[in-house]
Formats: structure tokens, C-alpha cells, sequence
């Protein structure tokens, strides 16, 4: 049985592959990187290490070659660079064979007017048609998200929001990351959908549960997306990182991350982290790269 995790290198994948360490055998692991010399690590721990680039479908062949479950995580960039890559990653997995492929996707992806879902919903859809088994992990939002918003409040700054009342599930990728493996490393996943979300919060909730953390006061500033827009560019936020940090605003105002679950706890045995201890965790995690 060979499992090969995509991405490994990025945050996510970092956090899926040390998780699956924990109980597979290391030559039962592969993992697939545009930049082999950064999962030098890995390789000098005995993972094997494959070179394959999403925008070069040949590297693909090799890298998938005698995978028996794939995780495919979602790449970085914009839809239309997203859902090129993602077919050219799910026709690999068919070429060579893959026997399942576990696909980190977003909550509610099919009926989903998140700005990111359009990736999702054509991805989701390339690897249904290939008729390989698959699971697709549906992850709603990753705390680590707001690390910027969290940085800001340490330096004194209030929580600024255009999201108004919508909700978040948010949860820390190590959650998310223990999700995946326990699909790759689990039976009975096949042709399967979790929704998996933590807690459904408010900004307010978020920013109060955050307060509790650093022992004081989160003023919390709600303010119309063009404000928003003009506070991240007064933050230093590169301009053409700003509008999609807007409709990120106002995917969450009009309730696109809104989605309950308990899919969670089926598959890791648990809740996701507590809120008030993963924002511990993040705040720790900001004083020591200080």
C-alpha cells in the first residue's frame, strides 16, 4: 500500500504527513513536491520524495506512478488557475492508476457561493467522472487564516470586519490535517463527503473568545467593505491581495461558511479544538517568531 500526499511541503501538507508518520510505515509514504529541495527532511527521514508540478502534467505520471490513495491538496492561486491545475493532477490519478483520491475541498462545495468554490465544484466534479473512489474533505475555514487579524490586535489595533453577523467554523489546520489522514489511513471512506467545520462563530464571538486568551478587551470595528478595503491598504496589504480579501468579508457576511457538522468527531474521534485553546496556541506561536 502506497499513499502519496501532494503539497507536502506547504502548511497543511507539513502538518497531514507528520500525522501520518505517527503510525505509517515510512515506506508506505510518498509525497509529491513542485521543489524537491525543500522536503530535504523528509527524504533524510526515508519519505519518499517525488518531483510533480500541477502546471506540467508529465512530472504527474511519475510522481502518482504505483499510488494506491492519494490526498490531492488544493492548490494556491485563482479559480481558473486552480481548476487547470486540479484536472491536470485528477487525469494523472486516472492515467496511473490511483485506487482513491481524498481531495481537500470547501464546506458545502456543490451549492457553495463562496468565492473560492467555483475550484472546488470542478474539481469535485473531474474526480466523480474519473469513477475512482473518493472522499472529499470539505474543510470549512483555517484559524491560521486570521493570524494577520491576531497580529494586529497584539500591536493594538482593533478586529476589523465587513463580515457583519456571519459565521465561521473555524479550526486549526492540525485538525484538519489529522481529518485527512484519518481518511487516507482509515477503511469504509470510499466514495464518501465530510463537512468539516468547528464551532460556528461570529466575528464577535471570535474577537471576545480571543480577548479571554490575551486578558483584555477586543474592540471589535464593523465596517463597510470600501473601509475595509481602505484599512488593509492602510495596514500595508498589497493591492492585489485587497479585493479578495473583501469578498473573502463578504463570503462570510452572506453566509457561506455557516455550515454545523459533527463530521469532525467521526473521523477523529473528537471535537475539533477547543476555540479558546487554539487561539492560545496561535498567539504562543506569534510571540515565539517574534
Amino acid at each position: 500500500m502506497k499513499m502519496l500526499v501532494t503539497g507536502a511541503t506547504g502548511k497543511l501538507g507539513t502538518k497531514v504527513v507528520e500525522t501520518l508518520l505517527k503510525t505509517l510505515p515510512v515506506n508506505q509514504l510518498a509525497v509529491s513536491v513542485r521543489n524537491p529541495d525543500k522536503a530535504g527532511e523528509l527524504r533524510a527521514r526515508g519519505v519518499e520524495v517525488r518531483q510533480g508540478n500541477f502546471d506540467h502534467p508529465e512530472s504527474l505520471d511519475a510522481a502518482f506512478a504505483g499510488v494506491d490513495r492519494l490526498l490531492l491538496i488544493s492548490a494556491d492561486g485563482d479559480n481558473e488557475t486552480r481548476i487547470r491545475q486540479h484536472a491536470n493532477a485528477v487525469a494523472a490519478a486516472e492515467r496511473t492508476g490511483v485506487k482513491f483520491i481524498a481531495y481537500t475541498s470547501i464546506v458545502n462545495a456543490k451549492e457553495s457561493a463562496n468565492l473560492f468554490a467555483p475550484t472546488h465544484q470542478a474539481t469535485e466534479e473531474a474526480i466523480l467522472k474519473t469513477g475512482i473512489p473518493y472522499s472529499f474533505l470539505r474543510n470549512n475555514w483555517y484559524l491560521e487564516n486570521e493570524i494577520p487579524g491576531i497580529q494586529g490586535v497584539l500591536a493594538g489595533a482593533p478586529w476589523v470586519t465587513s463580515a457583519g453577523n456571519g459565521k465561521v467554523g473555524w479550526a486549526l489546520q492540525q485538525d484538519y490535517a489529522e481529518a485527512a489522514a484519518a481518511v487516507l489511513l482509515g477503511n469504509g471512506h470510499e466514495n464518501t463527503i465530510y463537512e468539516l467545520s468547528g464551532k460556528l462563530l461570529t466575528q464577535e464571538e471570535l474577537a471576545s473568545a480571543l480577548g479571554n486568551v490575551l486578558g483584555k478587551e477586543v474592540p471589535v470595528k464593523q465596517v463597510e467593505d470600501t473601509a475595509y478595503a481602505d484599512i488593509m491598504k492602510g495596514a500595508g496589504v498589497p493591492d492585489f491581495l485587497i479585493p479578495m480579501l473583501v469578498d473573502i468579508q463578504k463570503s462570510i457576511r452572506e453566509g457561506t461558511l455557516g455550515i454545523e457538522s459533527n463530521d469532525f468527531e467521526k473521523l477523529i474521534g473528537r471535537p475539533t479544538t477547543p476555540i479558546s485553546e487554539a487561539l492560545a496556541q496561535i498567539v504562543n506561536g506569534i510571540s515565539q517568531t517574534k
